[in-house]
């Protein structure tokens, strides 16, 4: 029943809210926020799984997909559309799909969660197969068109990650790996997107983000695949390869405007190499820059 989900109990904390001060409200509120962070790292092993188990399939030209419906959709589109401009990649690499299609974004189109049919044609529509991921993500565990997605992504044998804060869910129970932080009742009962949303927050930054790490996408913590499309992410360029390189901040600029990408003007430098042997030495490397310099990881 909906009613026996821990998403839906009341949260003896928050139970006279409407009555306190504005300030002991938020006290309210942060004090059950900090618990969140809590839940995550209770699933820290499984969230490493997942990690693992998403480069795997990267490595091999795979694709990662997360499908959910409301929050959980909105949260997914919302990661997958901020790797491209952070770490460089393809805008097809990292997918997110939501129940009701783009105008749930701004809208919203609640029956659209109910249909588990639709969830695998919008998978079939943008191609997924077997050698891809899909990240679930359902705050209930339950939701039909996220269930819908991962019954057709096991069926072609994909790798099926189901992101929940419900225990022993419906979608835990479906998927190959289960991540399920329970940071428990909502402040407002049933308002999934206030702490569960956060939970699905920080466990998406941790999926793309552990990603592209292992991946290359980042050395030291700099991203130094950065793709310098404004003012401020030329300057951020600027100041990786002045950092990495150890060279001023002007000759920086140059190495950026002669190699075209952060990466390239690093092993430019420090590998004493045009830019075209730059390139083939880091396409050796399969992008990773620490392998392309000869640096132990």
């Amino acid at each position: 029943m909906l009613r026996d989900l821990l998403t839906e109990a009341q949260n003896p904390m928050s139970s006279g809210i409407d009555g306190l001060s504005t300030i002991e409200m938020l006290r309210v509120i942060n004090a059950a926020d900090q618990e969140v962070a809590f839940a995550v790292q209770r699933e820290l092993p499984n969230i490493a799984r997942a990690v693992d188990a998403i480069v795997a399939r990267l490595e091999k030209g795979g694709h990662l997909f997360y499908t959910g419906a409301g929050t959980s959709g909105r949260l997914g589109v919302l990661d997958a559309s901020e790797c491209p401009p952070t770490f460089n990649t393809p805008p097809d690499l990292v997918q997110g799909l939501i129940a009701g299609g783009d105008r749930a974004l701004r809208h919203p189109i609640e029956r659209a969660e109910d249909d588990p049919e639709q969830g695998k044609q919008d998978l079939m529509a943008h191609h997924f197969a077997a050698g891809d991921v899909l990240v679930g993500i359902a705050a209930s565990g339950r939701t039909p068109y996220v269930l819908g997605g991962i019954a057709y992504a096991r069926y072609l044998g994909a790798v099926t990650i189901g992101l929940s804060c419900t225990p022993e869910s419906e979608l835990a129970r479906a998927s190959e790996i289960a991540i399920t932080p329970a940071p428990g009742p909502e402040i407002v009962t049933g308002s999934t997107r206030m702490r569960a949303g956060t939970a699905t927050k920080l466990v998406l930054n941790m999926l793309t983000t552990g990603a592209m790490i292992r991946l290359g996408y980042v050395y030291g913590n700099l991203m130094v695949n950065v793709q310098p499309t404004n003012e401020k992410l030329v300057d951020r360029a600027r100041r990786i390869i002045a950092t990495i390189a150890g060279v001023s901040y002007d000759e920086a600029s140059r190495l950026l405007s002669d190699a075209g990408s952060v990466r390239t003007a690093i092993v430019m430098h420090k590998r004493k190499l045009t830019r075209a042997e730059a390139e083939a030495q880091l396409a050796a490397a399969h992008g990773r820059l620490r392998t392309a310099l000869g640096e132990s990881s």
